[in-house]
């Protein structure tokens, strides 16, 4: 059981790094912007940031799946491994969601400011 505690734990966790690592990428590409740039990456950073949070937390909880199964280690890992890559998916969609959100807002906020005083909002 260790075995497939220690497996679970290397490949979700490999799989929050890889979509951290995704995000970061997106705010980087963003952040050639010569306008919004440094406003893009420190939002990208904040969102991964809150990612890894809420994955590494939801990973450790859901490998208690493989402990709660004695019986059928095996059938615990590919549930609770299955389980942690559709939870992160669902959560990497979200994070990126809410960085074009951020970034839509950042954008529309430096256009009206750029636009005059009286579209100011």
């Amino acid at each position: 059981m260790i075995s497939l505690l220690i497996a679970y734990t290397v490949l979700s966790l490999a799989g929050v790094a890889l979509l951290c690592h995704i995000i970061l990428r997106i705010g980087a590409m963003m952040g050639d912007c010569p306008d919004n740039g440094p406003a893009f990456r420190v939002s990208a950073t904040s969102v991964a940031t809150g990612f890894a949070a809420i994955g590494v937390g939801g990973t450790v909880l859901i490998g208690s799946l493989i402990v709660i199964v004695p019986n059928a280690p095996i059938a615990g890992f590919i549930i609770a491994l299955g389980l942690a890559a559709l939870c992160l998916g669902l959560g990497f969609t979200q994070a990126v969601a809410t960085l074009r959100a951020v970034t839509d807002g950042i954008a529309d906020a430096r256009a009206n400011k750029a636009a005059g005083p009286e579209l100011a909002v």
